[in-house]
Formats: structure tokens, sequence, C-alpha cells
């Protein structure tokens, strides 16, 4: 089942979600992707799965462009390093985007760093085909691993993510809120959007907005949650 996390702007208004995978078991309950993805990739069940999130995703993106209220919302989806590693990637997304019907630059396709490790002209390739589609890129936790200004120079990213591990500590670390700065400062001068993650206390928004941060994430504007409670919230946002 997909659920869904608000992304806001500075008024904490929701401009998009993010979509994140949960598992509904019968005896363990609801399980994050941390307590099934690795079995998912074991056994290769990580590519249809992968595929119907997309699917899903695109599904339920249409049904918010269909309402006046909704159609501005964008919506981010995950993709693992073996999706993009098929040979037909980029036609699986432009076969879902035609068929839900979708406007291809409200979709946001996540990518980390490691997608990018093992094949780089491949992955470069699709990533360039699915710029031209219209489709919107995001890497994800930039900063945090060994990620290369390079990918941000060179590749058609439209969006960046502040990892959590700098947003934590940012009122009290110095060190982190120079980071924070910096990475905001870098999204300028590359004209792409950056987006705040794990933002959790009102002082750490405040922070953020201060530094020049205009897209955040995290529980102080919602928890990951079901559609209909996502569609409640859009009804109680500023």
């Amino acid at each position: 089942v997909l659920f869904y996390q608000p992304q806001v702007d500075t008024e904490g208004r929701v401009v998009g979600a993010e979509a994140l995978l949960r598992w509904r078991d019968a005896k363990g309950g609801l399980l994050r992707p941390a307590d099934f993805m690795q079995a998912a990739e074991d056994t290769g069940f990580i590519l249809p799965l992968g595929h119907w999130v997309l699917q899903e995703a695109c599904r339920q993106l249409a049904a918010w462009q269909s309402q006046p209220a909704q159609r501005h919302l964008r919506l981010s989806v995950n993709i693992s390093a073996l999706q993009l590693r098929q040979p037909d990637f980029v036609q699986q997304v432009g076969d879902v985007i035609l068929r839900s019907g979708v406007s291809a630059e409200q979709l946001t396709l996540v990518l980390t760093e490691s997608v990018l490790v093992h094949d780089m002209e491949d992955a470069v390739g699709k990533m360039r085909a699915l710029h031209a589609m219209g489709v919107r890129l995001s890497l994800d936790d930039f900063g945090a691993g060994y990620s290369s200004l390079s990918y941000l120079r060179e590749l058609p990213f439209a969006e960046m993510k502040i990892d959590r591990a700098f947003t934590r500590g940012i009122v009290r670390d110095a060190h982190a809120a120079s980071i924070s700065r910096n990475l905001l400062q870098l999204g300028r001068d590359l004209g792409i959007d950056v987006i705040a993650e794990g933002v959790e206390q009102e002082d750490q928004f405040a922070l953020l907005g201060e530094q020049g941060c205009g897209l955040f994430q995290g529980y102080l504007f919602g928890r990951p949650m079901e559609v209909d409670a996502f569609n409640q919230r859009l009804l109680t946002a500023p």
C-alpha cells in the first residue's frame, strides 16, 4: 500500500507529496521498507513491485489532477537502482504516464547516488530521456554519502534533498547549519529546487526558512498517511 507524506512551502501550504511504500502483513501489521525491501531485491520482486508503485502513484496523481483544488500537487516516487537498470525503464515510465493521463511535469522520480555507480553512461542516457519527457528528477540524501558535485552539474536534476541527518541538528550544530546553508546556495546557483527532509520542530523550520529554503517535508507537517487522511490534510491546510 502507498502512504503519502506532505511536502509544503514556506507558508505551510501543501504543494506535493512523497509516495512511500508500506506492506500490510496479516501477522506483522504494517511493515516499513526496511523490513521487506532487501528480500524484494534478493528475489527480483523489486521490479514488479516498483512498477506497481509507479502505476499506483500515477493513478493517484491523475485523481488529484482531476480536482481543481488539487491540480497543483506534485508527487515524488522513489526509484531503485535495479529499476533504472532495466533496458526498457524509460519506456515503462512513458507508458504509465500515457495510460494514466498525468502531466509528466508533476511527477518526480527520486534517485539516490547508488543508481549512478554501476553504469554511469547508461544511467545518464536514461535520465536525459526522462527529462526530455518532462519528468522531474530528484537527487536524494545529497551530502550524506559520496555524492559528487558533478552529478548536479552534469545531470538533469530538478531537485535535491537535504538529508535529515543535517536537518536534525541544524539548530544546535553550527556545522549542520553551515552545510544546509551551503546546499541551499548550491541549489540557487544551479537553478534547482532544494527540499529539506526530516523537519520535526518549529525552530528547524524557522532556521531553514531564514537560510532561504522553500520546500519542506517531515513530521512537523504530517507523517506518511493513507490517501484518505492525506486528502483530509489538504482540506485543513493553510
